[in-house]
């Protein structure tokens, strides 16, 4: 599945609720599928804080191999993950990177020149017993 948003927070919950219902269908367990909602929406409200001028953003997420890969690409300025500096104990705010970093089996971060930057986070899927993605994926 892949959307195009507009840069705005009433987009966050939208796509939430879109892929929560995707991977609940297909028997995820609630554990991962809050894992995956978090990782989405510390992305997603990344790109609506620091993105500008971007207008918009896109979210795209698949499932295979027991995977679930989500990208999440906006045409801002971009950024360097790696000099985002770490945030006070306690603070309010400056944490979606580290939630992103802790919740995600692989996180990758790259910036495409002058066109934005693109978040890649993939989570490793368990399944209910009998759970129909655990048998659609494995065909």
């Amino acid at each position: 599945m892949a959307l195009r948003l507009p840069r705005d927070a009433a987009s966050v919950p939208l796509i939430r609720q879109m892929l929560d219902g995707t991977l609940r269908s297909l028997g995820v367990e609630p554990q991962v599928r809050d894992d995956i909602e978090l990782m989405l929406t510390e992305a997603c409200s990344n790109v609506i804080k620091h993105a500008a001028p971007s207008d918009d953003y896109t979210v795209s997420a698949s499932v295979h191999d027991h995977l679930c890969v989500i990208r999440v690409v906006d045409t801002g300025d971009g950024f360097d993950a790696d000099k985002v500096s770490l945030p006070e104990p306690g603070a309010e705010h400056g944490r979606g990177l580290q939630i992103m970093r802790a919740l995600a089996d692989d996180i990758r971060f790259s910036n495409r020149r002058e066109h934005g930057a693109v978040v890649c986070l993939e989570k490793r899927l368990r399944y209910a017993p009998g759970a129909a993605g655990q048998h659609l994926m494995t065909t």
